[in-house]
């Protein structure tokens, strides 16, 4: 059955005991909401360690848009019931003044990589995940976290942000999990209505093709301008970004020389999705 902890010291008194018998241990950090991405990530880690921590937070900082934050789902005891069926041994739940308490007065900024693409268009974000991360890597002591590439910018921040504070927890980068036609799942994935659900898929179809051209030859800038045309044909709006960009470092791409990945942010309806393919 899996424990629920809510604060720092119940769950350092836990983790303390696990380490005084050698026990690896792995956290999966997620905002709940949880669906089979989640659960992916639950289970590689079930794999690469002895104890699995999945902590929940809805974490105010990285949302630079109150209305986000008020809409994001919230459903703790169906999340606990997924955890449970996983085998978790912990669920670490705590709230915000628990993460944030009276006088809490520290940012932890990732300069460089968390500039471009989110970093643009969501001022701060990555500043309220780089602090919130290094909180929950500090409360839960373990010693591998796992990761979708999903959020690949968001994953290259951690692993630079652990690097360079020399964090002893190992980054594990784990596959995005699709819906069977395509879409990335995403706990705002319910916010689409019936009719935006069925475009949606749309946007992988689309990057699949634009990548396939490029690899065959095509010059990035021409195979992304006639994959923006084709989003916005396919019922989608304000494509905040759609851009090829190093694996290594994020740097931008005008030639195919290098591992790159194609990173797209773009509104179906009110809803923001994002994706990435490797190309």
């Amino acid at each position: 059955m899996t424990q629920i902890i809510r604060t720092s010291a119940d769950l350092r008194d836990r983790v303390a005991a696990w380490k005084r018998s050698g026990i690896l241990v792995g956290v999966v950090p997620t905002m709940g909401a949880l669906h089979d991405g989640h659960m992916s990530l639950v289970r590689e880690a079930r794999k690469q360690s002895d104890r699995v921590i999945v902590t929940i937070f809805v974490n105010p900082m990285q949302f630079n848009n109150a209305s986000d934050l008020d809409k994001y789902p919230r459903d703790e005891a169906h999340d606990l019931a997924m955890l449970e069926a996983e085998g978790v041994d912990v669920l670490f739940a705590p709230g915000v003044n628990e993460v944030y308490p009276d006088g809490f007065a520290t940012k932890v900024s990732v300069s460089g990589i968390s500039e471009p693409l989110e970093g643009a268009f969501r001022p701060g974000h990555f500043d309220g995940v780089a602090t919130v991360v290094s909180k929950l890597f500090g409360m839960t002591q373990a010693g591998r976290a796992f990761f979708g590439e999903k959020d690949w910018q968001q994953l290259q921040v951690v692993r630079r942000l652990v690097e360079d504070l020399n964090i002893p927890i190992r980054i594990i980068g784990c596959p995005t999990i699709r819906e069977p036609d395509g879409l990335a799942m995403s706990s705002r994935n319910v916010r689409l209505s019936e009719a935006e659900r069925a475009q949606a898929p749309a946007l992988h179809r689309i990057m699949t093709a634009a990548a396939e051209q490029i690899r065959a030859g095509a010059p990035i800038e021409t195979a992304l301008e006639q994959a923006k045309a084709e989003i916005l044909a396919a019922g989608f709006h304000d494509i905040e970004y759609l851009e090829v960009r190093s694996v290594e470092g994020l740097r931008p791409m005008e030639t195919f020389s290098e591992p790159g990945r194609m990173l797209v942010a773009a509104y179906l309806g009110d809803v923001r999705l994002i994706d990435n393919i490797a190309v």
